[in-house]
């Protein structure tokens, strides 16, 4: 075979997506510590192609932190609060209610709904949220809390995740965020989130969900403490994962950010750094349709860097986040429509303003 020289020292990574053949662990670990970022981009692309041409997606969509009061706290996070701590805080049903509907008047068409482990709380808060937002906007697709927020309130109700999770579906839920992913090793979930769920239980309940016909997109953490095998193995896993419920929409690698956590001594994660795992999700996870270039968590400028690395999702306008803030994010709280547009037609791509499940509301070309 006349290989490209581009891929020059990627040759047999080359031959596999030629022949379509499946890629491994090592030609995984191969791919992190290549320094032909161009070859690694160039592979990431093609593959890309394959799946969506030129298209990059965005979506019209808001964030809601109902509340930073958490129990858990995981030394990762910063947002988190403990009850009566200063700048700690819990909306009502009403406000979220409140702040929803003026989101939808103003023609979001997703919410994004998370917040902590809050211990007071009851189970009836997070069931009549969903129930009386969806009562208010009924044209939003609700995207409402994470596999460990399930977690809790199964443990909460004394009854089985998979009957949690059919109760929010009847009240309107539309898709589960990726939180609490983080890195699935054992070992690193027991230095940064000792107290949260373990790998084995955020996969399970995302199939679970998948079972019930409810999709959901799922996360991984980068840039603190993970080995690029561990890396690697929870790619694998969420693939594995994929291949028997088929339910995951996109990947959202997320870098992680030091500022006012108990890991301020850790660098954040280069651009380059971004860039390969972006491209290398891309590669290996070959069963994910959408893999994100998460601004917020990256900066626009790298998440415009990253269509040219295997991204193909840019998120959306998002209008206001604090979790990542709180640790430092220097990036904007909202990209206008027109932001987004600009980011991808710079990169010569194809601007396509998606819905929650990727149906296209409309296409801008360059």
């Amino acid at each position: 075979m006349e290989f490209n020289p581009i891929v020059k020292g990627l040759e047999d990574v080359y031959e596999k997506m030629v022949s379509e053949q499946r890629l491994n662990r090592n030609d995984g670990l191969h791919l992190l510590q290549t320094n032909n970022i161009l070859g690694l981009g160039y592979l990431a692309n093609e593959r890309k192609r394959a799946m969506t041409g030129d298209q990059v997606f965005f979506n019209n969509n808001a964030h809601i932190n109902y509340s930073n009061v958490c129990k858990v706290r995981c030394g990762l996070c910063a947002f988190g609060k403990d009850l009566g701590d200063k700048g700690s805080y819990t909306m009502s049903i009403e406000e979220v209610v409140a702040k929803a509907g003026g989101f939808a008047d103003q023609g979001v068409t997703e919410l994004h709904i998370v917040g902590g482990i809050h211990p007071d709380l009851p189970f009836s808060y997070y069931l009549n949220m969903i129930t009386k937002i969806k009562e208010r906007a009924p044209q939003v697709s609700l995207k409402a809390f994470t596999a460990s927020d399930y977690d809790f309130f199964a443990q909460m109700e004394n009854l089985p995740v998979i009957e949690i999770l059919k109760m929010f579906k009847e009240a309107g839920l539309s898709f589960i965020s990726g939180g609490g992913a983080e890195n699935f090793s054992p070992r690193v979930r027991e230095i940064i989130c000792p107290g949260k769920l373990s790998g084995e239980r955020w996969l399970e309940i995302h199939g679970m969900a998948h079972q019930l016909g409810i999709p959901t997109n799922a996360n991984v953490l980068y840039g603190l403490l993970e080995t690029n095998e561990e890396l690697i193995d929870h790619l694998l896993a969420l693939r594995n994962q994929q291949d028997a419920t088929k339910g995951f929409y996109a990947l959202i690698p997320t870098a992680f950010h030091p500022k006012n956590t108990k890991f301020e001594e850790v660098s954040p994660a280069s651009a380059l750094r971004t860039l390969k795992v972006i491209a290398v999700a891309r590669l290996i996870l070959d069963n994910f349709r959408y893999i994100k270039a998460y601004w917020i968590s990256t900066s626009p400028q790298v998440a415009q860097m990253a269509l040219s690395f295997g991204a193909n999702d840019l998120d959306g306008v998002v209008r206001e986040e604090k979790i990542y803030h709180t640790a430092g994010a220097t990036s904007p709280q909202m990209q206008s429509e027109q932001q987004l547009i600009r980011l991808i037609h710079e990169a010569g791509l194809v601007a396509v303003e998606r819905d929650t499940y990727y149906n296209v509301r409309k296409t801008i070309r360059p």
